[in-house]
């Protein structure tokens, strides 16, 4: 069920170059496709969008049915459990707890002569939230994108998610996205849903940051907007590293593992371990629960292209392994994991210990699920509260301040050459 790739003695595997490879954001015609639906839906709005659902998603809304109605969130909390509901509230709890720390204060600091410098923390105004459909409904997906920008004090966030085959949109969905503050939601999907938020259209308002995942055309659209807005990453396809050693269970290795390849033919899962025998229990392991799952067509694609066990001499040379592939999801299932904290360099979310399985972040824990995938671990972080924060500087000089400044700042605009650079500052005591 899962290949083993033994490192000893030296030896060194192209599934390094295979896991960054996963990303095809980069394929010609789909950059095409792409640059041809933004520049529609930016020339021709509503129409455009219109039009793109009724080809790719075969419903025939107009521009009142797009946006989802009062009474529609309404029927959608009739029509969920209290139990679900009661598990999004928690959920919610659990985000909101985690975010509310990450916020950030403004900040003032005085110097002689009367300076004052300091840095304004604001929210961006609108932010624009994606959130695809496909196989899996996502509803997970709202709160983590959502909630961030509610704690940082976001006034707008607009949602859009493709509407089902009826026009519907999951009530769970909707559910979440009540209760994480989303004020519109809109049915569309695709680059055009990217391409509306960004431009806006006669209904749909124009957002300064879209975030959430999406299918190659999503993230190719995300790629091609940045700089007309701000997005949160480049996300690519799932992947998990789990390190383990002889005092893990094959049980729940086996089970963390399957449950990121399930996510789609692209998800990595990788076992590194020290101990042959681990590997080889792991791999039986994920045969006899793989019988009992149902998306055996994408387990089958990720695990046999991108997934393997990894033999490697220690923990020592395992985490080495770790960082170079900078996983989004790691898990320590390791006797003492809280003494290899220190050496992890690159990874976007880190499990520690045999309780703390990777569903647990993605759905309950709090921190968020958003993470750099594709190895971007190396310069990218988890989706957090200062994506949807914009910081800008204060500076005040008094006049001595600025006489005490003015040869040094005159000094460099002239090495550099800009005279109205320096001129600004010597005008002022010329008088």
């Amino acid at each position: 069920m899962l290949k083993i790739i033994d490192m000893r003695r030296g030896k060194d595997s192209d599934l390094f170059e295979k896991l960054v490879g996963r990303d095809s954001v980069g394929r010609q015609d789909v950059v095409d496709t792409v640059n041809e639906i933004l520049e529609n839906v930016r020339k021709n709005g509503d129409r455009a969008v219109l039009d793109y659902t009724a080809r790719f998603d075969g419903v025939e809304l107009d521009a009142s049915s797009m946006k989802v109605s009062e009474s529609e969130i309404n029927a959608a909390y009739d029509s969920i459990s209290p139990k679900l509901l009661d598990i999004i509230r928690k959920s919610k709890a659990n985000i909101i707890a985690f975010h509310e720390k990450q916020k950030a204060n403004s900040w003032f600091t005085t110097g002689d002569d009367g300076i004052l410098l300091g840095q304004l923390y604001r929210p961006v105004q609108t932010a624009g939230i994606y959130v695809p459909g496909g196989t899996a409904v996502l509803t997970s997906s709202v709160l983590m994108n959502a909630l961030p920008a509610k704690v940082a004090g976001v006034e707008r966030i607009i949602m859009a998610t493709p509407p089902g085959p009826d026009g519907s949109v999951d009530p769970a969905v909707l559910v979440a996205a009540a209760e994480s503050g989303v004020t519109d939601i809109y049915k569309m999907g695709g680059a055009q849903a990217i391409a509306a938020m960004v431009f806006g259209t006669e209904t749909v308002p124009k957002a300064d940051k879209v975030v959430g995942p999406g299918n190659i055309y999503v993230s190719t659209a995300k790629r091609l907007v940045y700089g007309y807005c701000d997005i949160d990453m480049f996300a690519g396809p799932s992947d998990i590293t789990v390190v383990a050693d002889d005092t893990a269970d094959p049980v729940f290795v086996a089970a963390d593992l399957l449950s990121q390849a399930e996510h789609d033919v692209l998800s990595a899962s990788i076992l590194v371990t020290p101990s042959m025998d681990l590997a080889q229990a792991v791999s039986r392991e994920m045969g006899r629960q793989y019988e009992k799952l149902t998306r055996k067509e994408i387990l089958d694609k990720s695990l046999s292209e991108y997934s393997a066990a990894i033999i490697v001499n220690d923990l020592d040379e395992a985490m080495d392994v770790v960082n170079r592939i900078a996983p989004e999801h790691l898990e320590l299932c390791i006797e003492e994991p809280f003494n290899r904290l220190a050496y992890i360099r690159n990874a976007g979310a880190i499990f520690l210990g045999n309780w703390s399985p990777e569903p647990l972040g993605d759905y309950y824990a709090g921190p968020n699920h958003v993470l750099p995938t594709g190895g971007t671990a190396r310069f990218f972080s988890a989706l957090s509260v200062d994506d949807f924060v914009r910081k800008s500087s204060v500076i005040s000089y008094t006049r001595s301040a600025l006489e005490k400044a003015k040869d040094a700042v005159i000094g460099f605009a002239e090495y550099e050459k800009l005279d109205a650079h320096a001129n600004a500052v010597r005008v002022r005591f010329e008088k």
